[in-house]
């Protein structure tokens, strides 16, 4: 492996010596970075990254790491949420691999890089210009441009972020086009001086957006005066001496002897090669096996050139050049351990070093190959590196960080015509073995050619194998196949016992199914079976008069909290969301509160607003067909979700992939999955009404308080492409039903409320509401002291309790000490169902209900289905 410090060596310590550059900042900074020159009129210097996997061979698991990891901050930097809303770009060529490795890291998120390929029939969707390289022009291709339409973060990544000057014109140019809020800046080092930070602020505050900065390291690079004009003299210098001996430490075609640097961790030796270009050095390992299909023609001057067919599955992208979804990630992990062994089997025998040489923008595929290489070859040390464009001077000194240089000719037709390029650190670096990964619109007569890549490569290897990978390219955009006309929604008194103009049902009608079984048996078949929650339903629970009587108490007490309450949230959405909102609820919690929601704005502001309820299902997401007709009959802008509560924000990021995924597959934006919530105690969502953890009376029943409709269902047997999701509507049960007298008891508290729902608003409309997933936190550290070991199994806040105790197999109830009447309706549940109830001094809800698999039947995890310890 080469490092940036080697045997006590900084590579970066012979140009510092001679041009008197220097690295300040963090101490990781001399790891990471070596120091070479540059053959650039613009730039003498060469930040060589060590952790990037372009001009230095690494073990690919560094490589994929050090983006996965910075992804990973993002995605905490961001919240779950917002993350999953995001869309990163990486630039070429350097941080192509990078950003889409950052993009693993960040989750949901999908990915594009920029290119410098134009692509006959797919437009620019935007470009800039990175003004200290030695190649400019960046073009954006995106097959479907919606790509970069949205209010979601956008993430840019590159590998060193030096003066801000790239980032300001990519954001230039697209905040123009596709306006945002907020951007999230990548790199493994921030380099800039103070004064390019504050131009990146200054800049940030002209946009109106936020823009964050996420580094592995930061420093400055402390440059002499001259520092230009003294590097191009050394190289000048240094190239006419290295001419002048009639060999350099650039690599030379295969010919007469020639010496060249011993492997970086050796012991500084040299290695001889014949006129063939093949090594002498003892011990050339393995004789290869045959290729899977055949040589190529051009490689029968060059027998131990191999080429191997990966079986690249097909459509799937090369690489981020026109975009790369997660349904394109799913796809590539399922095909990564079958490609792979069919690398691993093409390996000669006996291979004890094998490197695998990605091509300029390709780097993310040849990595992925790389790492999973590294993890399955027993014995086999793995690097990984790319070609690259970038002309850089090859010095034999262990501090310098090019070590030798290969050079070739282009072999991909590129735009700016034919030139010269390079393959660095390789040569003399002793593998046995190097796989060159290309796509197919580089596998050309030039890359087979006598003074091509492979045969530089054959030069100083005993094995080539060449696995050319398709090269995607993007047809007319695929439009989904239209689907059967979808129904209208139902509504009561056919379907639910709301009036017909409360809320229409996007569901499909299942009353006559049976749905039903105990509770314990249900759990019991969703364990032994893996059936998910989804596909029955519990026996509804039927309250007893104590507890019909402690609903009413509560109702009657909470009332005008409750309609303070609703009339906050909605004046939020009213005043950030949309003048018009349609609300959307999520059946059944948020049901009840949808139709609250409506009355306030009738009440307050004379509005007539849509109202829906929708089906989503956890592990299964959001009801897709009523997603398409919401968007055909309304704008997808307008849409606000809306449920009742947040405990541990499961739902609010089963929503958030949903709506991406929608986005994904159907190509429809718009679709906002921020949550609107009358109660907020996880700090999950930023519309709410209070983050108070208090009893919603509507919590304390089932569908006796939310018109009659049970749970939703999702079966493939009920449940067709396109259907909507299921529910049954419980006719039978009218005689117990309260739903329309809990929404008539709080819409008659409106009038006494207005005042403070006025000052409660402006107050949340200027406060901080920014979610901080506190909730989450609690749930992870409860879910470690008792135990449990699992968070799907704690329950938090008095919603989520009374659910547990209404529907599940329940363990402990925990409750904060000198909770008071909020909780009696738990204690009573409690004690007729034998769970205890154990009060605790510092808990941040008011109570928290614990499912433990260990002692019960039923314990579901985030798919839904059941934990088995």
């Amino acid at each position: 492996m080469n490092k940036a410090v080697n045997d006590g060596v900084w590579s970066g310590s012979w140009v510092a010596e001679r041009l008197g550059v220097r690295l300040a900042g963090d101490d990781e900074l001399m790891t990471m970075l070596g120091l070479a020159l540059r053959r650039n009129p613009k730039r003498a210097h060469l930040l060589v990254s060590n952790v990037l996997g372009k001009h230095v061979p690494q073990s690919p698991s560094v490589v994929y790491g050090a983006g996965f990891a910075l992804g990973r901050r993002v995605r905490d930097l961001l919240g779950a949420a917002e993350a999953a809303r995001a869309v990163v770009l990486g630039y070429a060529e350097t941080a192509t691999g990078l950003g889409h490795s950052v993009a693993d890291g960040v989750g949901l998120a999908p990915y594009l890089h920029s290119t410098r390929r134009p692509v006959p029939g797919v437009a620019p969707a935007g470009g800039f210009e990175e003004s200290h390289s030695h190649a400019t022009s960046h073009l954006l291709l995106p097959e479907d441009p919606s790509l970069l339409v949205g209010d979601g973060p956008l993430v840019l990544v590159d590998d060193e972020f030096s003066t801000g000057n790239t980032v300001l014109n990519t954001v230039r140019d697209l905040h123009e086009r596709y306006p945002r809020r907020r951007y999230v800046v990548v790199a493994l080092v921030d380099m800039r001086s103070a004064k390019d930070a504050g131009r990146l602020e200054e800049f940030a505050r002209e946009i109106g957006a936020r823009v964050d900065l996420v580094a592995a390291a930061s420093g400055s690079v402390q440059l002499p005066e001259g520092v230009l004009e003294k590097g191009q003299e050394l190289v000048a210098r240094h190239e006419a001496e290295s001419a002048a001996e009639g060999s350099s430490s650039s690599a030379a075609p295969p010919g007469p002897v020639a010496q060249f640097p011993a492997p970086l961790e050796g012991d500084g030796g040299a290695v001889s090669f014949e006129t063939d270009g093949r090594p002498t050095h003892p011990g050339a390992r393995g004789t290869g096996r045959p290729a899977p299909t055949g040589p190529h023609p051009d490689d029968r001057t060059h027998p131990h050139i191999t080429r191997l067919d990966l079986h690249w599955p097909h459509g799937l992208p090369d690489g981020g050049r026109h975009g790369f979804t997660p349904a394109h990630r799913t796809r590539l992990e399922n095909a990564l351990p079958a490609m792979t062994a069919r690398l691993a089997e093409a390996l000669p025998t006996h291979t004890r070093s094998v490197l695998v040489l990605g091509f300029e923008e390709l780097m993310y595929a040849p990595l992925r190959l790389a790492r999973e290489l590294e993890q399955v070859a027993e014995g086999v040390e793995v690097r990984y590196s790319t070609t690259t464009r970038s002309p850089v001077l090859a010095v034999d000194d262990p501090g310098y960080a090019i070590r030798t240089r290969l050079a070739f000719p282009a072999h991909d037709d590129p735009a700016d015509g034919p030139g010269e390029r390079y393959a660095y650190n390789v040569a003399g670096a002793g593998f046995d073995a190097v796989v060159a990964v290309v796509d197919s619109a580089a596998d050309t007569p030039e890359l087979h050619a006598p003074d091509g890549l492979l045969a530089r490569l054959a030069a100083h290897t005993p094995h080539v194998l060449l696995a050319v990978v398709p090269s995607y390219v993007p047809g007319p955009l695929a439009l989904p196949e239209r689907p059967p006309m979808l129904p209208e929604p139902l509504r009561g008194p056919a379907f639910s016992s709301y009036a017909p103009e409360e809320v229409g049902w996007l569901l499909q009608d299942l009353s006559d199914v049976t749905l039903e079984a105990p509770t314990e048996e249900r759990e019991e078949a969703i364990q032994s079976g893996g059936a998910h929650y989804a596909e029955s339903l519990p026996v509804e629970y039927q309250p007893s008069e104590q507890y019909q009587e402690l609903f009413h108490t509560a109702l009657e007490e909470s009332a005008s909290r409750l309609a303070q309450a609703v009339g906050a949230v909605t004046e939020l959405v009213l005043a950030e969301r949309s003048p018009r909102p349609v609300l959307v609820s999520l059946a059944r919690a948020g049901t009840p509160v949808g139709v609250l929601m409506r009355r306030w704005a009738q009440f307050r502001h004379g509005l007539e607003l849509p109202h829906y309820a929708v089906s989503i299902v956890r592990g299964r997401g959001i009801d897709a067909n009523a997603l398409r007709w919401l968007a055909r009959h309304h704008d997808p802008r307008d849409v606000v979700f809306v449920d009742g509560w947040t405990g541990k924000g499961a739902i609010t990021r089963e929503l958030t992939a949903a709506i991406r995924e929608f986005e994904v597959s159907d190509g429809v934006t718009g679709f906002d999955p921020e949550i609107a919530v009358l109660a907020d105690p996880g700090s999950c969502v930023r519309t709410y009404g209070t983050r108070e953890d208090y009893l919603i009376p509507s919590a304390c029943l089932n569908s006796t308080v939310s018109g009659l409709i049970s749970r939703t269902v999702l079966r493939s047997d009920l449940v067709g492409p396109h259907d909507y999701h299921g529910a049954k509507f419980y006719r039978e049960l009218a005689g117990a039903d309260v739903s329309v007298a809990f929404l008539d008891a709080v819409s008659a508290r409106f009038p006494e409320v207005v005042d403070a729902v006025d000052a409660t608003a402006k107050e949340l409309l200027s406060g901080d509401r920014e979610p901080t997933w506190e909730g989450w936190a609690a749930v992870e550290r409860i879910s470690e002291e008792y135990g449990i070991h699992d968070v799907n199994l704690v329950k938090p806040g008095v919603g989520e309790t009374t659910r547990v105790l209404l529907r599940r197999v329940p363990w402990k109830i925990l409750a904060r000490a000198g909770a008071g009447a909020d909780l009696d309706h738990v204690r009573l549940l409690a004690e007729q169902r034998g769970v205890p109830v154990e009060e605790v001094a510092e808990l941040p809800y008011t109570c928290v209900g614990l499912i433990h698999p260990k002692y019960t039947r039923g314990a579901t995890g985030a798919d839904g289905r059941a934990v088995n310890l």
